[in-house]
C-alpha cells in the first residue's frame, strides 16, 4: 500500500518537473514581463507531492511498515519513537528523497521569493534547477527506491545502527543537506545569469540571502557533527581529519569565500566571473562529497551507505553536470578588469578568497591522494592530522590578523590609515599570552604566534562591538560576533590542544588508579535493561588531589540486539573551565577494563565559540539592511 503510495508520488513529481521545464521553455519565448501563473501552480503542486512522499516514508517508518525494504533494513518495532522518524533519513535511499525534498523546496521558494528581478533569469534558474530535480529522481527510481517493496513480508525489521541513535546525528544530515543542496539553487541561478546576462549587482542581490541560508545551515550541521564525534566515538577529539569530515568542509570554504565575495559584487560590481566560478563550485563540491561517501571509495566512521553502482551513476551525473557548467561559462565568459587598491576592503576580501583557496585545495589534495596513490600503486595510505596541522595551521596567524584589519579599510581607498587604537590590541595579545606562557606552561613558536593573532582578533572584536554599540549601528554585529567567535575558537582549541590531560590504563572493579593531579576509584558494574539496549555501567569516583574535589563518572558499553552491535559510550562530566572525560572497554578474557581517562580544558566554550560563528550568519539573514 504505502509502496505504491509512495512511488506513486515520486512518478508524479518526476512527470510535473518535465511540465516546468516544458512550460518554463514556451514562456521565455513569450514577450510578457511576468511568469505564467502555470508555472507557479506547477512548482507548487512539484513541491507539495514531494513533502507528501517523504511524510509516506515517515509514516512507514513510524508504523513499522516492513513491506518496504528500506523499513524492512533500517528499523526495528522496539526502536524509539524519535529515532523511527530519524532513521527516515539514517540511510541512503531515505536520505536522497531528503535531498530532492530540499532540491524542489529551494526551487519554489526562489521563484517565489525572487519576484523582482528579471523574468528570464528566474525561468532559467527554474530549468536548471529541475533539470538536477530530474537526475536525482531518476537515480532514486532506478537505483535508490526508498519505497520499494519486499514479499513475503518479514515480521520484525534489522534495526537501524546504533551510532546513528543519537540526537545530535538524527539532526546532523538534515542541517547538512539544507547547507549542500541549498547551495543547488545558486548553481542554477550562476547559470541562468550566464545565459540571460544578468549579472551585477542584482545577481548578486539575487542570491545572498539563499547563500547565507546555506552557509549557516551547512555550519551548525559540521558543528553537531562535531559534538556528536567528541561525546559518541570515544576518543575524545572533535576533528580527525577524516577523509568524510573532510569532504563536508570543501563545499562550506567555497560557500565561505562566495559569501564574501558576494559584497565585493554587489558594492562594486565587480569580481562577476569569481562569483559565477564560486557559485558553480559549492554545489559540484557537494556533490563530489557526495560521490566519495557514497561510493564506498572512502571508508570511515561517518560513512554508512556505500554502493558502488550508485557511485557510478552519482560520477556521470556529476560529470555531465561539470562539462555543462564549464561549457556555459567559458561560451559566455567576458573578460575582466581587476584594479584594486591596496589599502581597500575589496583587496582584503580577495585576501580572504585566496586563503580560501588555499584551505580548500589543500584538503581536496588530502582526500584525492590516497585514493589516487591506491588506484595507480596499489598502496594504501591515509592521510591525517600532521599533514593538515603542518600545511593549514601556519596560515591561520595572518588569515586572522586580516580578519581584524581588514573590515577597518574603506571601499576603493582608504585614505586615512588604521587607527592607532589597533597598536592596543596588539601589545593586549602578546601580554596575555605571555601570562598564559609563564603561569602555564610552555609551548612552541608557532602556538605563540596562534595565541596572539587569535588575542588580537578577540580584543579588536570587543573594541568593534562597543564602537558600534555606542554608534547604534546593529548591521556591522553580524560581522563581527562571526568574527569573533572565529578568534575564541581557534583560541580554546589552541589551550585544549596544549594542556589536554590524557591517561589509558587496564583497571579490574575495586582497583583504584592514581595519575598527577587524578585519583581515579574502579567502585563497581552495574548491569541495566534499557529499552533496545542493554547497558553495562560502570561507577568511577574521581578525586582531585589538588583541589580534594570528587566527581562521579558512569561510562557504559552498550549491547544492542537489532542489530548485534557493541558500542562504548563516554561519561563526560563538563564544568565551565573543562571537561572529565572516561570511556571504559572490555578486555578480551579478562576481568580488566581498559579505561581512558581526559581532562580537557574550556570544550564548552569551544562549542559556544563554534555556535557564535554561526549565530552572526543568522542574525545577519534577520536584519533587511546590509552591511557597508
Amino acid at each position: 500500500m504505502l509502496s505504491n503510495i509512495g512511488i506513486g508520488l515520486v512518478t508524479l513529481v518526476l512527470v510535473l518537473s518535465f511540465l516546468t521545464i516544458y512550460t518554463a521553455t514556451l514562456d521565455l519565448k513569450t514577450s510578457s514581463q511576468t511568469i505564467k501563473k502555470s508555472i507557479y501552480k506547477l512548482s507548487l503542486f512539484q513541491t507539495t507531492f514531494t513533502i507528501l512522499s517523504f511524510l509516506t516514508l515517515i509514516i512507514g517508518f513510524l508504523n513499522s511498515d516492513f513491506s518496504l525494504v528500506n523499513v524492512y533494513e533500517n528499523s526495528h518495532s522496539e526502536k524509539p519513537f524519535f529515532y523511527k522518524i530519524a532513521g527516515t533519513w539514517g540511510n541512503h535511499e531515505g536520505s536522497l528523497l531528503l535531498w530532492i525534498n530540499i532540491l524542489v523546496i529551494f526551487s519554489y521558494l526562489f521563484l517565489v521569493f525572487n519576484h523582482t528581478h528579471d523574468k528570464k533569469f528566474r525561468l532559467y534558474t527554474l530549468i536548471f534547477q529541475n533539470t538536477l530535480i530530474l537526475g536525482f529522481l531518476f537515480f532514486l527510481l532506478s537505483n535508490s527506491n526508498p519505497f520499494s517493496p519486499i514479499y513475503p513480508i518479514p515480521l520484525e525489521g534489522l534495526g537501524l545502527n546504533p551510532i546513528l541513535q543519537d540526537p545530535a546525528l538524527a539532526i546532523h544530515p538534515p542541517l547538512l543537506y539544507v547547507g549542500f543542496v541549498g547551495c543547488s539553487i545558486y548553481f542554477s541561478a550562476a547559470m541562468a545569469s550566464l545565459l540571460s546576462n544578468y549579472g551585477g549587482k542584482l545577481f548578486a542581490q539575487s542570491i545572498k540571502t539563499w547563500v547565507k541560508i546555506s552557509w549557516c545551515f551547512q555550519t551548525l550541521g559540521i558543528i553537531v557533527g562535531s559534538i556528536w564525534a567528541y561525546y559518541e566515538l570515544g576518543w575524545g577529539g572533535f576533528w580527525f581529519w577524516d577523509p568524510v569530515e573532510n569532504a563536508s568542509l570543501l563545499p562550506w570554504f567555497a560557500i565561505t569565500a562566495l559569501m564574501h565575495s558576494l559584497i565585493v559584487l554587489e558594492k562594486r560590481n565587480t569580481l562577476y566571473h569569481w562569483v559565477v566560478i564560486l557559485c558553480l563550485s559549492t554545489f559540484i563540491l557537494s556533490v563530489i562529497g557526495t560521490f566519495l561517501v557514497r561510493s564506498g571509495i572512502l571508508n570511515s566512521v561517518h560513512t554508512f551507505a556505500s554502493d558502488p553502482s550508485r557511485g557510478v551513476y552519482i560520477l556521470i551525473f556529476l560529470s555531465l553536470m561539470i562539462f555543462s557548467a564549464l561549457t556555459i561559462f567559458f561560451t559566455k565568459h567576458k573578460k575582466e578588469k581587476y584594479n584594486f587598491n591596496l589599502k581597500s576592503k575589496e583587496t582584503f576580501i580577495l585576501a580572504n578568497n585566496w586563503f580560501m583557496a588555499f584551505f580548500l585545495v589543500t584538503v581536496l589534495i588530502g582526500i584525492l591522494y590516497p585514493i589516487f596513490l591506491d588506484v595507480l600503486t596499489n598502496m594504501k595510505i591515509s592521510v591525517g592530522p600532521p599533514f593538515f596541522n603542518i600545511v593549514i595551521i601556519p596560515l591561520v596567524v595572518p588569515f586572522m590578523f586580516l580578519m581584524a584589519i581588514g573590515p577597518k579599510f574603506s571601499w576603493i581607498k582608504s585614505q586615512n590609515k588604521i587607527s592607532y587604537k589597533s597598536i592596543f590590541p596588539i601589545f593586549g595579545a602578546i601580554g596575555i599570552n605571555l601570562f598564559i606562557f609563564y603561569f602555564f606552561g610552555e609551548y612552541s613558536l608557532l602556538s605563540n604566534l596562534i595565541f596572539i593573532t587569535a588575542i588580537f582578533l578577540i580584543l579588536h572584536s570587543f573594541l568593534d562591538i562597543k564602537k558600534n554599540i555606542s554608534k547604534k549601528n546593529i548591521y556591522q554585529l553580524p560581522r563581527i560576533i562571526s568574527h569573533l567567535g572565529f578568534g575564541l575558537l581557534v583560541f580554546f582549541i589552541g589551550i585544549n590542544h596544549q594542556f589536554s590531560l590524557e591517561e589509558d590504563f587496564n583497571l579490574k572493579v575495586g582497583e583504584i588508579k592514581k595519575t598527577d593531579n587524578y585519583e581515579i576509584n574502579f567502585q563497581d558494574i552495574k548491569i541495566k535493561e534499557r529499552k533496545n539496549y542493554k547497558a553495562i555501567v560502570g561507577n568511577f569516583e574521581l578525586t582531585n588531589l589538588k583541589k580534594n574535589l570528587v566527581e562521579y563518572l558512569e561510562p557504559e558499553i552498550r549491547i544492542y540486539s537489532n542489530p548485534e552491535t557493541l558500542t562504548y559510550e563516554a561519561a563526560i562530566k563538563t564544568k565551565i573551565t573543562s571537561d572529565l572525560y572516561l570511556t571504559m572497554s572490555n578486555v578480551s578474557r579478562s576481568d580488566y577494563y581498559n579505561i581512558k581517562f581526559q581532562n580537557k580544558p574550556f570544550m564548552v566554550w569551544i562549542w559556544i565559540s563554534a555556535l557564535m560563528i554561526t549565530f552572526g550568519g543568522f542574525m545577519q539573514l534577520s536584519l533587511k539592511k546590509n552591511e557597508d
